[in-house]
């Protein structure tokens, strides 16, 4: 683990490789899993505020479950986490010609109708930050159905916290990951794999 600010980060951050290669994964993460993506508490609002902008972008049952069970539910982990349809998919989920997955918010976000492009734990997957008390615990998130993205990400030697970058910096700003690259620049001479 490294300490950088208020964070706490894991160097499988560095060690592990991953691009994520969605013609292969068909968008498997928005639609897999026991429970909706994760929310921020600031996140909530904005859900509210920008949903009929989404709307259009929607599908008939995405929106059915939003105007059932609300922009954002509480899980069984006593999470704030985005509904689904039928336990499955992300309500906020809609799906190209081929059957892939992508996000209705980051769709109506490049055709510039709303500002945000989606939860910040979206962006920033497969990293998962868990916030604590005095600081933030940021870890990678193993997935099997992410297999494709390792195997793509150690073609192309990009380690996590490098795909990442963009979500990273949404986050906690330009400076906090050049602290993380000087950090990975540090950890690799220490590894004696400079």
């Amino acid at each position: 683990m490294i300490q950088l600010g208020k964070t706490i980060f894991s160097t499988e951050l560095f060690t592990e490789k991953f691009t994520c290669d969605l013609s292969a994964c068909q968008g498997a993460c928005c639609v897999e899993g026991s429970s909706g993506a994760p929310l921020e508490e600031d996140e909530l609002q904005i859900l509210e505020d920008i949903y009929e902008d989404v709307k259009p972008y929607m599908r008939p049952e995405g929106i059915a479950s939003v105007e059932k069970n609300g922009f954002y539910i509480v899980d069984q982990d006593g999470d704030h986490v985005t509904p689904l349809v039928n336990e499955e998919e992300c309500a906020y989920v809609q799906f190209d010609k081929d059957g892939t997955a992508k996000c209705a918010i980051e769709q109506a976000h490049r055709e510039g109708k709303v500002a945000w492009a989606k939860p910040i734990s979206c962006h920033l997957y497969p990293i998962r930050i868990k916030a604590l008390k005095d600081f933030d615990a940021i870890n990678y998130h193993k997935w099997h159905i992410c297999k494709p993205a390792c195997e793509c990400g150690a073609k192309m030697k990009m380690p996590v916290f490098r795909f990442c970058k963009s979500s990273l910096i949404r986050k906690y700003g330009e400076a906090y990951y050049q602290q993380m690259e000087e950090a990975y620049q540090i950890w690799l001479e220490q590894e004696g794999k400079s």
